[in-house]
C-alpha cells in the first residue's frame, strides 16, 4: 500500500525540487523570525503610550523625619496631604482607592491646596490622581480613615474585643481615649507606615484571630522613632548612604485594655492603649545582637531627639533587668518628659 501512494506522487525534476526545498526553508525561517521579533509597536508596554502624571507626596508631606508613610484621618475630613505637581494643577482631580485595589471609591474632588477630603467609610487608603482620563495611584503614602471611637459597642468594635478605657469608667476629664481606631484587613499587615516599620509592628498581640482588626497608632510615635533611628545610625557614623540598616524589632506597639490588663508591670492607663507607644529593640552599636549597651545608646538617641523637637516629648523606659530575656527600650510621645526603669 505504501509503494501505491509512492508511485501516485507526480515528477518532480530534481533541480526543481532542490529549489523547491530552499524556497520552503526560507519561508520557514522568515516565520519563525516574525513569530519572535514582533513589531515594535507590539513590543512597547501600553503604560509607556499614556503620558505620565507627575504628582507626588512633597518632602514635608513624609513628617519631621521624612520617613512617615501613614497619615489618619476622621471619615469625611480634610487631611493635609502636600503634593509636587508638575503643570497646571486646575486641570487634576484626586479621589481614593482601597490599598491593593484600582477602583475609585469617592467621587473627583479638584485638586486645590494641600488639603485633601477623605473618604466616609472607614479603612486603609491610597490617593487616586487623574488628569485627562489617565489614572495614577499615589502608593508612596497610605491615608487610614479611622472608626470614630464613639462606634465601640461596651467591650466590643464589631466583634473584636477591645475591652473599656479609664475614660469610659471614671470619665474623659483625667483619662485620654484615642478619637478612633485603625481599620486592618489581612492584606494590609504588611503595609509600610515608615520606613523601617510596618503596620504589622503595631497590632495587637493578643491570639485573635479574626478580621478585621483594630489599632489605635499615632503618626507622631512613628516620626519619633524614625528620628530616634536616625540619630542611632549618625551616632555609628553612618549616613542615608550607608548600605547597612540597622536592625531592629517591635516588642509590643498597641494593646487594647484587655489585653493590658494581662501585661505583667504594665501601667493601668498604659500608653500602649493610645497608640502613641511602642517598646523596641535596636541594634544600635551594629554589633548583630541586642544587648543592654544598645539599649543605653538608644535612651541617649532619645534624649538627643526630644532635646532637639520638644514637640515629641514624652515617656522612656529601660527595661534592662535579669528577668528580659531581651532588653528592650520603651518610647513614647505623650507629650510630656518621663523617666523610669523596669
Amino acid at each position: 500500500m505504501a509503494a501505491d501512494r509512492r508511485a501516485s506522487r507526480p515528477h518532480v525534476p530534481r533541480e526543481r525540487a532542490g529549489w523547491l526545498t530552499v524556497l520552503a526553508f526560507v519561508s520557514a525561517a522568515l516565520g519563525v523570525i516574525q513569530l519572535h521579533h514582533p513589531a515594535p509597536m507590539l513590543q512597547k508596554p501600553f503604560a509607556a503610550l499614556a503620558p505620565q502624571l507627575a504628582v507626588s507626596p512633597s518632602a514635608d508631606a513624609f513628617g519631621t523625619s521624612g520617613d512617615v508613610k501613614l497619615r489618619v484621618a476622621m471619615p469625611g475630613e480634610r487631611v493635609e496631604y502636600p503634593l509636587e505637581v508638575e503643570g497646571d494643577p486646575s486641570k487634576i482631580a484626586y479621589s481614593w482607592v482601597r490599598t491593593g485595589a484600582d477602583t475609585l471609591v469617592a467621587a473627583l474632588n479638584p485638586l486645590s491646596g494641600a488639603e485633601l477630603v477623605v473618604p466616609d467609610a472607614p479603612g486603609m487608603y491610597h490617593l487616586a490622581i487623574v488628569r485627562d482620563g489617565h489614572t495614577r495611584i499615589v502608593n508612596e503614602m497610605t491615608v487610614a480613615v479611622l472608626v470614630p471611637f464613639a462606634e465601640k459597642l461596651g467591650a466590643t468594635l464589631n466583634g473584636y474585643r477591645i475591652g473599656t478605657y479609664l475614660a469610659e469608667r471614671l470619665g474623659g476629664a483625667r483619662h485620654d481615649a484615642p478619637e478612633g481606631f485603625i481599620e486592618v484587613g489581612p492584606n494590609d499587615v504588611d503595609l509600610p507606615v515608615t520606613t523601617h516599620l510596618r503596620v504589622s509592628d503595631f497590632l495587637n498581640h493578643d491570639g485573635q484571630s479574626s478580621w478585621p482588626r483594630y489599632v489605635a497608632l499615632e503618626p507622631k510615635l512613628l516620626d519619633k522613632l524614625e528620628l530616634v533611628i536616625a540619630q542611632v545610625e549618625r551616632m555609628q557614623g553612618r549616613d542615608s548612604t550607608s548600605t547597612e540598616s540597622v536592625a531592629l524589632d517591635v516588642h509590643s506597639g498597641f494593646r487594647t485594655p484587655l489585653h493590658n490588663v494581662s501585661v505583667k508591670r504594665s501601667a493601668r492607663d498604659s500608653r500602649h492603649q493610645y497608640g502613641d507607644a511602642a517598646d523596641v529593640t535596636i541594634d544600635a552599636n551594629f554589633d548583630g545582637r541586642y544587648t543592654v549597651a544598645d539599649s543605653r545608646l538608644v535612651a541617649l538617641a532619645v534624649e538627643m531627639v526630644e532635646q532637639d523637637h520638644p514637640e515629641l516629648q514624652g515617656g522612656m523606659g529601660l527595661y534592662t533587668s535579669r528577668r528580659y530575656s531581651t532588653p528592650y527600650v520603651h518610647i513614647d510621645a505623650r507629650g510630656r518628659r518621663a523617666r523610669w526603669r523596669g
